[in-house]
């Protein structure tokens, strides 16, 4: 049986790895929404990028789910916190959330330009809404939350919705826009009729580059102007969860971990050489190899941001002691142990099932295809 201690840091990695999951598979779809009416100049396009994703994006929000699934079971704590202390935007993701399949539902309901045009926008915040939201969120977690917990495990939060939008987490809400949409166009570049491939491109290789910049500037940010969070009381990793057995303090940079465990390098390398592979693979036209660069991309950005705040899941700004960290947050052993059981076994079949799927549709979404088979 796995010790206790081993047994978080493999759910920290779980997490990771279901977030990285959510981040491509997800992502893009997002992308391609909130690109519609840049890469779609009637409707027509549109039709054509709506169905290089209405066929799987069902598929592609399990991944969402198991994470969201995963923080409930696993780290209770920082599911409580997130629900409650930032209320107001989750309730906005949700609205995002479900806009989205209403507008794939209704879009083609009626020939009126008008009423497509209306749904087309409100796809288009169903895209952009729930990325700069996500970036948002984790430029707060380097900020920390307004938020505390009293000797009795009570939790009290402050501030509103806008207080979340601070500088820092603007920029990393801009990073994360710059980052899907380059996913999305990649995709849209692979798989959307070729007439569209090339337009794709060019708003992959804009977005690349701006990703390129704003992801230099918040490391830069992080490294000599955001204070880091460190425990200094001893980590028993293998007690019960109790945030308040420990003593945090705010000194030094997040890059700490970085200087303490080296391979985490191979972070941040990983999504500045990916972002760089995407744009030689676009300007070469190779737009699937450019696909798998985007998708590097996105594992290299979240992997980069969990290496740099580990082991604090959700540090806190009102009392750095009740900040939840990867020993004090989690579930019992037992529960952790039994849902490690549940993934070794269920997630591999979810891959299975997803890699068949994009077997079956693989192919370009052309214009024949959407008059033809369609019906449109």
């Amino acid at each position: 049986m796995i010790d206790y201690e081993s047994l978080r840091l493999v759910w920290w990695l779980i997490l990771g790895v279901l977030l990285i999951g959510f981040a491509i598979m997800d992502g893009f779809d997002f992308g391609i929404a909130a690109l519609l009416r840049v890469l779609g100049r009637n409707d027509e396009e549109r039709r054509v990028l709506l169905e290089t994703v209405e066929p799987v994006w069902e598929g592609n929000q399990v991944w969402f789910i198991l994470a969201g699934g995963a923080v409930f079971a696993a780290w209770p704590f920082v599911y409580a916190i997130a629900f409650s202390g930032l209320y107001p935007a989750m309730f906005l993701l949700l609205a995002a959330f479900i806009l989205r399949p209403v507008g794939f539902g209704y879009r083609n309901k009626l020939a009126d330009p008008r009423w497509r045009s209306a749904w087309d926008w409100a796809l288009t915040a169903s895209g952009l809404v729930p990325i700069l939201i996500f970036g948002v969120a984790f430029g707060n977690l380097f900020l920390g939350l307004p938020f505390r917990l009293d000797a009795e495990m009570r939790m009290t939060c402050a501030g509103g919705f806008f207080d979340l939008l601070t500088p820092f987490a603007l920029l990393t809400g801009l990073i994360s826009i710059a980052m899907l949409l380059a996913h999305g166009a990649s995709y849209a570049a692979f798989k959307a009729d070729v007439s569209l491939a090339e337009r794709a491109g060019k708003v992959a290789r804009s977005a690349s580059l701006v990703f390129l910049v704003l992801y230099l500037l918040a490391g830069a940010v992080l490294a000599f102007g955001l204070p880091g969070y460190a425990i200094v009381s001893p980590i028993h990793g293998d007690a019960p969860s109790n945030p308040l057995l420990k003593q945090v303090v705010m000194q030094g940079r997040w890059f700490a971990g970085y200087a303490a465990h080296p391979l985490f390098w191979f972070a941040p390398a990983l999504a500045l050489a990916a972002a760089v592979g995407n744009l030689v693979m676009i300007a070469a036209k190779k737009y699937f190899a450019a696909f798998l660069a985007s998708s590097l991309v996105c594992a290299g950005t979240i992997l980069s941001a969990g290496f740099a705040l580990f082991p604090f899941l959700m540090p806190s700004s009102l009392d750095p002691n009740s900040s939840l960290t990867v020993w004090d947050a989690s579930s019992s052993q037992r529960t952790l142990g039994i849902m490690l059981v549940v993934v070794i076994v269920f997630l591999p079949i979810v891959l299975a099932y997803t890699g068949w799927v994009y077997r079956v549709l693989r192919g370009r979404v052309t214009f024949e295809h959407i008059k033809h088979h369609l019906g449109y």
